[in-house]
C-alpha cells in the first residue's frame, strides 16, 4: 500500500519528535504487512513435579494473594462470539488461536455462528473505553457478563467476583481495537487462555505467558500443557486443590513423558516487594527517577534473595531500560550482566533476544560489526520463534543497517522491506509510518531509535 503522509522536514531527525504533517507532502510506499504461520509450540523442558506445583498456584491462587477453593472449567464444547469492531486482523488471528488450542491442548473450541451468542464473547472495543472501566488493564476477562455495558452495570455484584465462581458458563473478554495487531494479539492468547483455565500470574514462570513480565507473546508449550491438563477427563470442576494435586502426578505422566526423567529444580516464590517494584518500573504513571528507583529495588531485592534465574536478569534489564538514555556505558553494562544471569536454554531466548538487540545496536553504533552480527543471529531465530513482530522488525533493521555499513545495499534494501512490513503488524500502521519518515526526512539510514 501507498501512504500520503505530509512532514515537516525543517530540522527533522532519527531521534526528533513525530514529525508534523501540515507541509510537504512525501509518498511513503509500504510492502504487505507480515504475519505469522500458525505453528504449534515446542513442549515444556521442565520436570512434572515443578510443573504441578505451577498448575496448582495457577489454578488455586490469584494474583492479589487470595485463594480459590475449587477447580473450575467448561464442561461442556466451547462457542466464541466476536462482537463490536472488529478488526481486519482479530478474526484470522483468533481463528489461527482456536486452531492451537484444539490440536496442542485438545479443548473442543469453536467460532459460534455470526449473531449466535457464545459462551466466550469477545467484544472490540476502543483502549479508551475498557480503561474507563479498569484504568489500568489493557485487556481483561469476566465471568457471567457477554458486553462491557453488562460488565459495567454489575463490576461490584458476586456475579463478575472470580473468588465467588464455582462453575465457567459464559464469560467475555474485552480487547482494544485501537492498537497494534500485535497487542490485539497478545491480548487475545493471554485472556482467553484465562477465560479457559488459570486465573494466576506467577513471575517464577520462565516460559509462559501466564507472566505479568510479558517476555512471550504467544501461548508457549507450558501453556498448552497446562490447559491441556485443565480439560483432561481426569479432572472435573469442583474439584479442591487436594484432590487436583492427588491426580496430578499420573496426568502429566501420561500428557508430558518427557517432564519425568527430568530433575525437580523449584523456583522460590516472588515476594511482594519485588512485584510492586517491577510494576512501577514498568508501569504508566511513574516519572523517570521512579522508574530507576523501582528498578533499582527490584535488583537489589533479587541478589538478597539469592536468585540466579531470570528474575535476577530481569532486574538488570530494568535498569539498562532506565539508564539507556542518560548513561548508555552503564545501561550496556547492565544488558550484559542480565544476559550472563539467562544460560543458552530454549526456554529464555526470547529473554535474552530482548537484551541481545540493545547490545547489537550499541555494538553498530560503537562500529563493532562482527559483535553486532553475532547477536542478531542469536536473537532473530528468537523473535521468530516467539512470534515477536515487533521485536522482529527491530532486529531485521538493526540487521540492515549493518548490510548498508558492509555496502551491501541490494541486502539491506530487502531486510529494510521486510523489517516494515513486520512493523505493520507489530507496532501498527501510524508508529510504522512515522519511523519510516523520519528515515526519509534524515536522507539516510541512520539507526532507529
Amino acid at each position: 500500500m501507498a501512504l500520503v503522509m505530509a512532514l515537516l522536514l525543517a530540522g527533522c531527525s532519527p531521534s526528533s519528535p513525530p514529525p508534523s504533517r501540515a507541509a510537504a507532502t512525501v509518498t511513503v510506499a509500504l510492502p504487505p504487512i507480515r504475519t505469522f504461520p500458525t505453528r504449534p509450540a515446542a513442549p515444556p523442558l521442565r520436570a512434572n513435579a515443578d510443573i504441578a506445583r505451577d498448575f496448582l498456584d495457577l489454578h488455586f491462587r490469584m494474583e492479589g494473594g487470595s485463594t480459590l477453593p475449587v477447580l473450575t472449567r467448561f464442561e461442556t464444547p466451547v462457542t466464541v462470539a466476536l462482537t463490536g469492531a472488529v478488526t481486519p486482523t482479530l478474526r484470522p488471528d483468533l481463528e489461527s488461536l482456536l486452531a492451537r488450542l484444539r490440536g496442542e491442548a485438545g479443548i473442543d473450541i469453536r467460532l459460534a455462528a455470526t449473531g449466535t451468542p457464545g459462551a466466550i464473547t469477545i467484544e472490540a472495543v476502543s483502549r479508551d473505553r475498557i480503561q474507563r472501566v479498569l484504568p489500568q488493564a489493557a485487556c481483561f476477562v469476566v465471568p457471567n457478563v457477554s458486553s462491557l455495558e453488562e460488565y459495567r452495570h454489575n463490576r461490584n455484584a458476586a456475579q463478575t467476583d472470580w473468588k465467588a465462581l464455582r462453575s465457567r458458563d459464559r464469560l467475555a473478554i474485552f480487547v482494544p481495537n485501537d492498537v497494534s495487531p500485535q497487542e490485539l494479539r497478545d491480548c487475545l492468547h493471554e485472556e482467553l487462555a484465562q477465560a479457559l483455565g488459570p486465573l494466576n500470574d506467577l513471575y517464577r514462570l520462565p516460559d509462559s505467558v501466564f507472566n505479568d513480565d510479558n517476555v512471550h507473546a504467544v501461548l508457549t508449550g507450558f501453556d498448552m500443557l497446562i490447559l491441556r491438563a485443565t480439560y483432561d477427563p481426569a479432572l472435573r470442576t469442583g474439584l479442591s486443590r487436594a484432590e487436583v494435586a492427588a491426580r496430578l502426578p499420573a496426568l502429566l505422566a501420561r500428557l508430558n513423558p518427557g517432564g519425568e526423567g527430568r530433575t525437580p529444580a523449584p523456583l522460590p516464590e516472588t515476594p511482594r516487594a519485588w512485584i510492586k517494584a517491577v510494576e512501577t518500573a514498568l508501569g504508566p504513571t511513574a516519572n523517570d527517577s521512579e522508574r530507576l528507583r523501582a528498578a533499582h529495588a527490584a535488583a537489589r531485592i533479587a541478589r538478597d534473595e539469592g536468585w540466579k534465574d531470570h528474575r535476577r536478569a530481569f532486574g538488570h534489564f530494568l535498569l539498562g531500560r532506565a539508564q539507556q538514555a542518560g548513561n548508555p556505558a552503564l545501561a550496556q553494562a547492565h544488558f550484559r550482566t542480565a544476559l550472563s544471569y539467562l544460560g543458552a536454554g530454549r526456554d529464555l531466548a526470547g529473554h535474552r533476544a530482548l537484551i541481545q538487540s540493545r547490545l547489537a545496536a550499541a555494538a553498530l553504533t560503537a562500529g563493532d560489526l562482527d559483535r553486532a552480527e553475532a547477536l542478531l543471529a542469536r536473537a532473530i531465530p528468537a523473535a521468530e520463534t516467539g512470534q515477536n513482530a515487533a521485536l522482529l522488525s527491530t532486529l531485521l533493521m538493526l540487521k540492515s543497517h549493518l548490510a548498508d555499513l558492509r555496502g551491501l545495499s541490494r541486502e539491506a534494501a530487502v531486510l529494510r522491506s521486510d523489517s516494515i512490513g513486520w512493523a505493520l503488524y507489530g507496532m501498527g500502521t501510524e508508529a510504522t509510518v512515522d519511523s519510516q519518515l523520519r528515515e526519509v526526512a534524515a536522507g539516510s539510514g541512520g539507526l532507529m531509535r
